[in-house]
């Protein structure tokens, strides 16, 4: 299946405390905040853990997707107390992202007989035909669990087929996350997590950009 304008990231707390998986949380959030701001959309495959994500496998559309996601690759420092253990020394706690390879498919192939679609109310940018008709379309691939959403056609048609295109993405992402998370247990991706310079430093419970952003 074709893919144009998309990105794919994953973000992972590598070996690192639960703390660092909190910051994989926020750091989720952020991107969701700006890639709205750039007219980016976002497809989430996060593998859960106890207070928060592990890691997570993010797929950027849109025209601005290449740049929003080159604006996080690298090493993000979260500069906080630890609110799970108050009384620990340690206040710097680290996330990788790291870019995907792009592939026209992995392992996992998304057939239409195993999507569940949604239909429903589409809402944000589109005029008023989104705001009048169930035109958008969540779709679920029950073997996997994955889950996207579009939206951004004005039939609710086209938008499966474009669902389908992104759960296709998705799942690719997600196989070469693993496989990259397989890597990462040979500490390739942690090395460079803790090693490199951060791109990007959060600071305190709110998760504020040091430097504004």
């Amino acid at each position: 299946m074709r893919q144009i304008d998309t990105t794919s990231l994953l973000v992972t707390s590598g070996n690192g405390p639960a703390e660092c998986r909190l910051a994989v949380g926020h750091v989720l959030h952020r991107m969701q905040a700006e890639a709205a701001h750039l007219d980016v959309t976002l497809d989430v495959d996060a593998v859960d853990a106890k207070h928060g994500p592990k890691s997570a496998v993010v797929v950027a559309h849109g025209a601005a997707a290449d740049a929003f996601a080159r604006g996080w690759c690298g090493t993000i420092q979260w500069r906080a107390r630890s609110p799970l253990r108050p009384h620990h020394k340690r206040a710097n706690w680290f996330v990788g992202v790291f870019l995907l390879p792009v592939v026209a498919i992995g392992k996992t192939r998304i057939a239409a007989q195993d999507v569940a679609f949604e239909s429903f109310r589409a809402g944000g940018p589109g005029g008023q035909h989104q705001n009048t008709t169930d035109s958008a379309v969540r779709a679920t691939h029950r073997p996997s669990g994955l889950t996207v959403v579009a939206r951004e056609m004005r039939s609710q048609h086209r938008n499966k087929s474009l669902a389908l295109e992104r759960l296709q993405g998705l799942a690719n992402a997600r196989d070469l996350a693993a496989a990259e998370e397989r890597k990462s247990n040979e500490n390739r991706l942690h090395n460079a997590l803790e090693r490199g310079n951060p791109i990007r430093i959060f600071q305190g419970a709110t998760f504020l950009q040091k430097g504004g952003g």
